[in-house]
């Protein structure tokens, strides 16, 4: 629970983190929006300025609306200023497209005295939040009124532009963001849902193997009942039933211990110990029990103490099963065993003459219940938890196993463990 907490408050702070650097990343990129628009309205700003410098039909438009002069025109003088209105705006606009500025704005053009005013045709409200800039004129309009003459431009929710301008950056951040969160979040709960199948699966492989050991251990006993009334026929007989009691004894007791290392449960109890003696009995006992079949053992171990903090009967337990499957996986099987102390560290190596591990397997031979095939491409029998059970007891003994294998030539099994300090 508390590693899920952990990583839940790292995604968090790893989103709350990215959210705000996108943040500073938009602000600055509304300040160079802000500044790149200042440049471009500064430079349309000189256009402007120039076109409305001489005397032209727009000019001569504005003064004669402005003075209220009909008597070049038609028509009204409203419609004289409406019209003037009208080029004004298709001028301006066209002078603010073509430097890249596509957004609303309106004007105002006026003396400096107010006598003479022209508004564009278009407003915006008083309480929209606007930003003004003037352009001062020169030449033929303030020549003909006899004033400075400001053309005062007015765009509003320029933000709202600049973000529209940015859309290439802020939205496919956006997506992304939520793209990772949405993925984090899938694989925490696949995480989670696994590990949850995997504990009820564990629950219920040791609540069946504590179940199937009051019936192993009544056969057990009544098989030594009958040992003692049993005739010449029926001994072979109960020691074939006594000798397969003992082996599903076995593997229910490795089923079981190998299940309380997964859950992580105290089962370990480290106390520092010589466990030279402890190699030399194991080597013994493989020995004499390997006299009477066709395998070759020995063992050599470097003299010193081989002090370390171990759990005796487990590592023992790791041992056996690795001399077994060397004995297991060849057909006149030559193993040898060394052990020694090198880099403040316990090495124990055990090599076979074994038909080997393809390359592609020796990944998964840790697997719970993962078994390597033979040469003859069936399975040697067992339940794939040898391996798995002793990966777990070296681990919770701070050590590691490597494993060299080579097809057709043999296996190395080297568990490193290290020393107590002095």
């Amino acid at each position: 629970m508390k590693k899920r907490n952990i990583y839940i408050t790292i995604f968090l702070v790893s989103i709350i983190g990215l959210a705000i650097v996108q943040y500073q990343y938009l602000r600055i990129g509304l300040s160079l929006a802000k500044v790149q628009f200042n440049t471009q309205l500064g430079e349309v700003s000189k256009e402007i300025a120039d076109g409305l410098e001489t005397k032209n039909q727009l000019t001569f438009l504005i003064v004669s609306a402005l003075k209220e002069d009909t008597s070049y025109f038609n028509d009204s003088v409203g419609s004289v200023q409406d019209a003037s209105k009208y080029f004004l705006n298709d001028f301006l606009t066209e002078k603010l497209v073509r430097a890249g500025i596509e957004t609303e704005f309106t004007y105002t053009l006026q003396t400096k005295d107010s006598l003479y005013y022209l508004q564009s045709a278009n407003r915006f409200d008083e309480d929209e939040e606007m930003v003004s800039y003037p352009i001062e004129l020169s030449g033929y309009l303030p020549k003909e009124f006899g004033a400075k003459v400001v053309l005062q431009m007015q765009f509003k929710n320029l933000n709202t532009y600049f973000l529209a301008k940015l859309n290439g950056l802020t939205v496919p951040s956006l997506l992304f963001i939520m793209g990772i969160c949405i993925a984090v979040i899938w694989v925490l709960r696949t995480y989670y849902w696994q590990q949850n199948v995997i504990t009820t699966t564990n629950e219920f492989i040791n609540n069946l193997t504590h179940e199937l050991k009051t019936p192993v251990f009544s056969i057990g006993l009544a098989t030594k009942i009958l040992e003692d009334k049993a005739n010449e026929n029926q001994v072979p007989l109960l020691k074939i039933i006594k000798q397969q009691v003992n082996r599903l004894t076995v593997q229910i007791e490795k089923v079981l211990e190998l299940g309380s290392l997964e859950s992580n449960f105290n089962v370990l109890k480290l106390n520092n110990v010589d466990f030279k003696p402890y190699v030399e009995k194991i080597c013994h006992e493989f020995k004499t029990l390997v006299s009477m079949e066709k395998v070759q053992f020995s063992y050599h171990l470097e003299t010193g103490n081989y002090t370390i903090k171990a759990e005796v009967f487990h590592l023992e337990n790791a041992l056996n099963n690795i001399l077994d499957n060397a004995k297991k996986y060849a057909k006149d099987p030559v193993i040898t065993l060394s052990a020694y102390v090198e880099n403040r560290k316990l090495s124990i190596k055990i090599c076979d003459n074994g038909s080997g591990i393809d390359s592609e397997d020796q990944d998964k031979i840790f697997l719970k219940y993962f078994r390597v095939k033979n040469m003859e491409n069936e399975a040697v029998e067992g339940y794939g938890l040898g391996l798995s059970y002793v990966k777990k007891v070296v681990e919770k003994h701070h050590g590691k196993v490597v494993v060299e294998s080579e097809k057709g030539v043999g296996t190395s099994v080297l568990i490193r463990i290290p020393l107590c300090h002095e």
